[in-house]
């Protein structure tokens, strides 16, 4: 990573709880909203969108995971993610 960049503070990521919402700039210089969670003690970051489909994931700003804090879900379908990994688990 030739330019880190602040995002945000680590202190109000909760953990299961709610997101932080950031913006990277791909190469040509647009947009590409993103978010980092807290899950099993440890920070993931990872691109705002569902892999089935070019839509946010969260329902409300900062909204990923589930009702029981164990997977990060689409808003538009219900698909389920690893908040660890990022695989998808079904959906």
């Amino acid at each position: 990573m030739t330019n880190p960049q602040l995002i945000g503070s680590i202190e109000g990521l909760e953990e299961g709880g709610k997101g932080l919402r950031f913006d990277l700039r791909d190469r040509k210089g647009e947009v590409i909203p993103a978010f980092a969670v807290h899950y099993d003690y440890q920070f993931f970051a990872y691109l705002n969108r569902c892999g089935h489909i070019a839509v946010p994931l969260d329902y409300m700003p900062g909204e990923f995971f589930s009702d029981d804090g164990q997977t990060l879900i689409c808003s538009t379908h219900g698909a389920e993610y690893a908040p660890d990994t990022g695989a998808c688990l079904g959906g």
